[in-house]
């Protein structure tokens, strides 16, 4: 595949800064971008290339697109997935994949059946400081992580409407959880507190996570209060203190007994957003339906954590 066409559904902010990113980066163009609003389309489209279309239909159907990338409200990620796997075109799909287990679990299921390439965009596992603390710290004991802002409450604000995939567990925390999913797996148990907004969904959570192992997790995510941010791993010989944002963090420090501090800092050429652009377009270049980097396994796990810490602190106001 000489030159990966993309095609961009949604025109909001994370959409133009892929898009930007897909731009410039060798082999990759933007083919197409779809929206409700053929207007933003069409300005999309003027800024940055490619064809401008009022339905994501139509924009999987455009065969100048190879892979779609799902930048819509969690609610509608399934909606375009579907109309992608129609079509046989690839998926990178914004993170959480789906703001349910069930369409997480249908989303997972229809890519597998029609064999078409899906992947959770989680930049975060693409970002090399963070690969370079999976590699570096070893036997990790605890990951603490953090992730909050105050946002002022708006029932018809994405963060806060349920119809929109409301909340900050599926915001924010699957970040902070995220990190300790990919440096410790999946957890033996869960123990999350946290408070509801208005319109119910979650707007703070606090959980400790425990592991087979003994190690553990503790994660902090607020829409009500600004949070440090950062995230500290501590392993049997290294400690990692990640700066913030720790999800895509330009400085680490590893440290430990006996080992003098070394400052890690990001190369300004790299961002996780290119990482997992390439990482589609190897996997089809080699013929693979799925990504060892962000296994859909552990999308699925993902979207069964957060259910399950969601529906922990909904009980504490039943």
């Amino acid at each position: 595949m000489a030159d990966l066409g993309w095609g961009i559904a949604a025109t909001g902010g994370i959409a133009r800064t892929v898009a930007a990113v897909i731009a410039a980066e060798p082999g990759m163009r933007v083919a197409a971008v779809a929206s409700r609003s053929p207007e933003r389309a069409a300005a999309f489209a003027a800024e940055f290339g490619g064809t401008p279309y009022g339905s994501y239909d139509e924009l999987c159907a455009d065969p100048e697109v190879d892979a779609v990338y799902v930048a819509t409200p969690h609610a509608q990620h399934l909606e375009v997935a579907e109309a992608a796997f129609a079509h046989g075109k690839a998926v990178l799909c914004e993170k959480p994949l789906t703001a349910s287990v069930a369409d997480t679990e249908r989303m997972v299921r229809l890519a597998r059946q029609t064999g078409v390439f899906l992947m959770e965009a989680m930049w975060m596992r693409f970002n090399p400081l963070i690969r370079m603390v999976k590699e570096s710290v070893t036997d990790v004991r605890s990951v603490q992580a953090s992730f909050g802002f105050a946002q002022p409450f708006d029932p018809a604000h994405r963060l806060f409407a349920p119809a929109l995939g409301g909340g900050g567990l599926l915001d924010l925390g699957i970040y902070p959880f995220g990190l300790a999913q990919l440096l410790l797996g999946q957890p033996a148990s869960l123990h999350v507190t946290g408070s509801l907004a208005p319109t119910g969904v979650d707007a703070e959570a606090g959980g400790v996570l425990i592991y087979p192992s003994g190690a553990r997790a503790l994660v902090d995510v607020s829409l009500l209060a600004a949070y440090p941010n950062t995230a500290t791993v501590v392993g049997s010989s290294l400690r990692a203190d990640i700066d913030a944002p720790f999800w895509a963090p330009r400085r680490v420090v590893l440290s430990g007994p006996g080992v003098s501090p070394s400052e890690h800092l990001l190369d300004p050429a790299e961002n996780g957003y290119a990482g997992e652009l390439r990482e589609v377009r190897d996997a089809l270049a080699e013929g693979r339906t799925e990504s060892p980097v962000m296994p859909l396994d552990e999308s699925l796990a993902m979207a069964g954590l957060l259910d399950e810490a969601r529906g922990q602190i909904t009980k504490l106001y039943l």
